[in-house]
């Protein structure tokens, strides 16, 4: 029995660390929630969601939840976000279509929170985790997510090459794995693995997002629709953007500690599976 009972255990212990690490998204998306039921509200929507946001990233904080390190690596990837939302709205990728006051060129100044919720979760996730890269090429590996997020751009107007992106960000992270602790039990994922499965769970939060109206694609202006399937691909690439600028802030001298990274494949204290 206890050969079943201690895998269910640290599964149900993976899932409560995970659920923490998502707090900022969870709490972001509830107000997205929340505020479509309001019959009426004393400014737009999209404002509100603003302040929000802003108090959000503020009693996170307060509470010792995001450290001030945290806090300039969630507003980096809330102003990556918003430069890539000021260009895809301009393009009719997508649309805001409720009116604003803080509202430039289509896109609410909140949009940025979007990006800057994943920020936090892999800030989150570094620290309740224990994340430590083995084997991780920091240049090579940003190279090619600077590659991937110009990409989303250029490929309006220059062929889309995503898949050999792709193709070389396996390459570049080819024998690049991520250990991280649940409970005393110390684990290896592949860092390419990490970025499929956050990948989906980010396509997942997109279509709630979208059925809640935080913005929408065209095809679901005249009723929603599910996201299409190859936004999962999208969101697999876009992380290692976010993965990226996580990183370089937990680079130490050494390089060796737990919760930074590793260039070495040496054992810490634990045991890996």
């Amino acid at each position: 029995m206890s050969a079943i009972v201690a895998p269910v255990q640290q599964l149900l212990l993976f899932t409560r660390l995970q659920a923490r690490s998502c707090a900022f998204a969870i709490a972001l998306l509830s107000g997205v929630a929340l505020s479509t039921l309001a019959p009426e509200l004393p400014v737009a929507r999209y404002d509100l969601l603003l302040v929000y946001g802003l108090l959000l990233t503020l009693a996170f904080r307060l509470r010792g939840w995001e450290s001030g390190r945290d806090v300039a690596v969630i507003a980096v990837c809330h102003a990556t976000g918003l430069a890539f939302e000021l260009v895809k709205v301009s393009l009719g990728s997508w649309t805001y279509p409720e009116p604003a006051v803080l509202k430039f060129a289509g896109v609410p100044l909140y949009g940025g929170f979007l990006y800057a919720a994943v920020g936090s979760y892999v800030c989150r996730a570094w620290k309740l985790l224990d994340l430590e890269l083995i084997r991780y090429r920091p240049r090579s590996t940003a190279a090619v997510a600077a590659a991937i997020y110009v990409n989303f751009f250029s490929h309006h107007w220059l062929p889309d090459v995503r898949w050999p992106l792709a193709a070389l960000l396996i390459v570049v992270t080819a024998g690049t794995s991520v250990r991280f602790s649940v409970g005393k039990a110390r684990y290896r994922m592949p860092l390419a693995l990490s970025f499929a499965l956050i990948g989906f769970f980010l396509w997942l939060a997109e279509n709630i997002a979208t059925y809640l109206g935080a913005w929408r694609y065209p095809y679901q202006l005249d009723g929603w629709q599910p996201v299409a399937p190859d936004k999962f691909g999208a969101w697999a690439l876009l992380i290692s953007v976010t993965f990226v600028i996580v990183a370089a802030t937990r680079r130490r001298p050494d390089g060796d500690a737990r919760g930074s990274v590793s260039p070495s494949g040496s054992s810490a204290p634990g045991r890996d599976r």
